[in-house]
């Protein structure tokens, strides 16, 4: 499935190859910062040390990020790497230590909450947004923190040396390495969700740009406890003692993460190719998700003793294999929409589902075929799914503490009650 590695373009008469990269989870845009000056916009207020400190964070964050232009190489040893030569888990340590220096800034003792305009670019368009809000600042580093965990996801379920696509295989340890990183993700966007939003004035909402609005925020998340379920999905399939009921669970959970975040993106008005994008992405697994929870559903049914159980059974094997069908289509929109993409080869659960379920809906279709032209037991409508709760919950995850240089990291400014300054006045005057 998918796209090839890579595309040929003639350039000035000479063949180049373009690398097509490929996808196995999804990463929405990708925003970095840009540099501001601390020292302008706090002089007088912080010590010179705690500007300094600020100022040096930052600056490592946009030096990681711009050098390596949050572009992928190959992952050496499982570690995904920036094109710049740093590791990505270089910046998600860099955005850690900056996060309790820079939290300083909303103590409402202080008053520096809008003291600086803090400035953010999207990679994809280079759209810069730029705030006086250090919520905006906060908010745009724990979305970054989840993008980076989404991207570490992303490259560890890639392969080092890719080999044909029939045996693709992920070893059990990228696929929890990888659900770990999906609910970290989660987590981080849900706090901003939970704990920022609510400390943002409208005004300051107004102005962020679109990907990072609540419904984008939730959206994101949504899809990433989607995936997480699919590659829970794939360690049921692996399970001897995983039964039908336990693999339909698990599909229909999937089935619900993703029609939630399908139902929020409209609301963000997205009209960009990124936001398109991750439309269609999560449209692809939707149908993936729904064929196969109506698959097990078939199964499940089919193990009935009435005519009726194994007509409803067939019915949902059948429209397990059109939804198949449907997602081949929506993977291809998906992979064809700038910026063009490649999907992973099939490979776990996917792959056992793309083998199945065409080979039993036709066996089974054949075995009760002398049933669909009986009117008597023929359903006249597909079973519903049925209903579980959410099981799979984002990590949870709460700021750091301020950091101590805070303590004594405000100007010692002395200053003066109207009795004393008019007193001085005074005393001015006299003279």
């Amino acid at each position: 499935m998918g796209c090839t590695n890579s595309i040929s373009r003639h350039i000035n008469g000479k063949k180049k190859q373009l690398h097509v990269p490929e996808v196995a989870i999804f990463v929405p845009t990708l925003r970095i910062p840009k540099e501001i000056d601390f020292q302008r916009a706090l002089q007088g207020t912080v010590t010179p040390k705690l500007v300094e400190k600020l100022s040096s964070l930052r600056s490592q964050i946009v030096l990681i990020a711009e050098g390596g232009c949050l572009k992928f190489s190959r992952p050496t040893n499982n570690i995904p790497v920036l094109e710049g030569g740093s590791s990505l888990s270089d910046l998600q340590r860099a955005l850690e230590e900056y996060l309790p220096v820079v939290l300083g800034l909303t103590r409402k003792d202080y008053n520096l909450v809008g003291m600086v305009n803090f400035k953010w670019i999207r990679q994809d368009n280079q759209q810069e947004t730029s705030i006086e809000s250090t919520w905006y600042e906060l908010l745009s580093v724990l979305h970054l923190m989840a993008m980076v965990s989404l991207s570490q996801a992303n490259q560890i379920l890639i392969p080092e040396d890719p080999i044909d696509a029939s045996e693709r295989k992920v070893s059990e340890g990228c696929k929890t390495r990888g659900i770990d990183l999906l609910l970290l993700a989660a987590g981080y966007l849900e706090f901003c969700v939970r704990c920022i939003y609510i400390h943002m004035p409208l005004e300051v909402k107004k102005r962020l740009p679109r990907d990072l609005h609540e419904d984008a925020l939730e959206a994101t998340s949504l899809q990433a406890l989607a995936q997480g379920i699919e590659m829970q999905l794939g360690f049921a399939l692996e399970s001897e003692k995983a039964t039908l009921s336990v693999k339909r669970r698990l599909a229909c959970e999937q089935v619900e993460y993703l029609a939630k975040g399908y139902c929020c993106l409209p609301s963000c008005n997205f009209v960009e190719r990124y936001e398109r994008k991750h439309l269609l992405f999560i449209k692809w697994k939707y149908l993936e998700a729904k064929a196969a929870a109506y698959f097990y559903h078939g199964l499940i049914l089919g193990k009935g003793g009435e005519a009726v159980d194994h007509m409803n059974a067939v019915k949902c094997l059948l429209a397990a294999d059109e939804l198949l069908v449907d997602s081949k289509k929506a993977c291809l929109s998906f992979c064809v929409t700038a910026p063009v993409t490649r999907a992973s080869p099939l490979w776990g659960a996917m792959k056992h589902l793309h083998h199945k379920i065409p080979e039993v809906a036709l066996k089974k279709s054949q075995m009760y075929d002398h049933l669909f032209n009986s009117n008597k037991f023929f359903p006249q409508a597909l079973p519903e799914l049925p209903e579980f709760p959410l099981s799979l919950k984002p990590d949870s995850y709460e700021f750091p503490s301020t950091d101590s240089s805070w303590e004594n990291g405000l100007c010692d400014l002395k200053v003066q009650t109207l009795k004393e300054h008019l007193k001085d006045c005074e005393d001015s005057d006299l003279e």
